[in-house]
């Protein structure tokens, strides 16, 4: 079966997402959208990912559970893993790699985490926007350890991507590799390339999903096909 995918996107706990981004808003509009899996993936941590899960579950989606770290380095790389537990055991460790540094709302927004009925439950107080302190190759080796999906994020990006950071793409074992634009002239080695909306706003919601055919709709399933060298 055939399934439109969109594992990028931020939700109203990221500082640069929208507030009217809740995971419920997020889930209404991928059914609206015909997506049936959908990543979220909030920049260094995973507290909006129980609300997610429950939502994206009443629209019959597939949820993905994910994060997108910033290492050391100052590169992007968007994580997913198999279950909730799993990602938001994970989620608390990245969160424990940010620097101490206070989130200023009115300079760079809010952090609010929230349930399924968009009430707020808190606001994570370090600033999300920083950088975390683990390189590139040691997340890569902690995601694998997870059994997780390893996608360094918009690698043709002018910022925050692996080849703004360090000029070219390592030839790791990625799970896949993420780009803006198609065809891109980065070598890529024999990784799969997708695009994904990395949408902020739920106008930017499936801008950029693309589709597989899956033999069945699950995690096991998608990091199969991600993971088949081309």
């Amino acid at each position: 079966m055939i399934h439109r995918i969109d594992m990028h996107n931020h939700s109203c706990l990221s500082p640069c997402g929208s507030l009217e981004m809740s995971p419920a808003a997020m889930a209404e509009q991928a059914k609206i959208l015909g997506i049936s899996m959908l990543g979220l993936t909030d920049h260094n941590t995973t507290r909006n990912l129980g609300a997610f899960d429950e939502c994206c579950r009443q629209q019959d989606i597939l949820p993905l559970y994910g994060i997108e770290v910033t290492t050391r380095e100052e590169i992007h790389v968007t994580c997913f893993f198999e279950t909730l537990d799993i990602a938001c055991a994970f989620g608390t460790f990245i969160e424990s790699l940010l620097p101490d540094i206070p989130n200023n709302p009115v300079r760079l927004g809010d952090q609010v985490y929230v349930n399924a009925q968009d009430e707020i439950l808190g606001e994570v107080e370090k600033s999300l926007y920083s950088a975390c302190e683990i390189t590139f190759e040691q997340l890569l080796s902690e995601v694998q350890g997870y059994n997780g999906l390893f996608i360094p994020a918009h690698i043709d990006r002018s910022a925050f991507s692996v080849t703004s950071q360090i000029g070219f793409l390592p030839d790791l074992p990625y799970s896949a590799v993420e780009v803006v634009r198609l065809p891109t002239r980065i070598k890529t080695y024999h990784n799969r390339v997708i695009t994904n909306s990395d949408a902020h706003y739920l106008q930017h919601m499936g801008t950029r999903s693309w589709e597989a055919e899956l033999s069945q709709r699950s995690f096991q399933a998608l990091k199969q096909f991600l993971e088949q060298r081309l």
